[in-house]
């Protein structure tokens, strides 16, 4: 049954990337506008997307530069690093996103699984660490679920948490988002 729940996997995949492409963007274009609306704004480098999606940095380059063109993302210079840049949405770019043909996956899951579809969750989220684990990737999870998250210096009500890893205090929505730093608790 394993190998038959792959197998299913699988072809869905490639069911919404035939999708995709039909929606006028190529699948690593929309992997890209994915990631960087999930993505903290720590994680949001040409190199934290190529390492993320598993892919290289020419290709990231390639697709960031296409996505730049459509006026889908563009590049900020980093507050942290005036040698590198930040990434980000445009509105455009956002815009797209709301038409996004995961967005319907997702429902079909609701549909289909319904109470099921967070224990379905949990046993992907389990079957991912197992292969993140086992092909040497970064984890890549919820600043929140991260084992350097807690509590804000209270410097600022906005700002209730603090990345003990990077020293800053965080918002809700960042502690919302993917961190390219992110440790599991059980972590040493």
């Amino acid at each position: 049954m394993a190998l038959h729940a792959a197998h299913l996997i699988e072809r869905i995949g490639r069911l919404v990337q035939a999708e995709e492409q039909s929606g006028g963007l190529p699948p690593v274009q929309w992997d890209v506008l994915r990631y960087l609306a999930r993505a903290n704004r720590f994680s949001r480098s040409p190199a934290v997307v190529a390492a993320y999606l598993g892919s290289t940095r020419g290709t990231v380059s390639q697709t960031l530069i296409a996505l730049e063109a459509k006026g889908y993302v563009e590049r900020r210079p980093s507050e942290r690093d005036r040698r590198s840049v930040d990434l980000a949405l445009t509105e455009r770019g956002r815009a797209v996103l709301a038409a996004d043909p995961l967005l319907t996956l997702a429902d079909d899951i609701a549909a289909t699984a319904g109470k099921g579809a967070t224990e379905l969750a949990r046993a992907l989220e389990r079957v991912l660490t197992a292969v993140v684990e086992r092909n040497g990737r970064k984890a890549f999870g919820l600043c929140r679920s991260c084992r350097h998250f807690g509590e804000g210096s209270g410097a600022s009500p906005e700002l209730r948490h603090r990345c003990g890893l990077l020293g800053l205090d965080l918002s809700d929505a960042d502690a919302g988002q993917i961190c390219a730093e992110s440790a599991r608790p059980d972590a040493a």
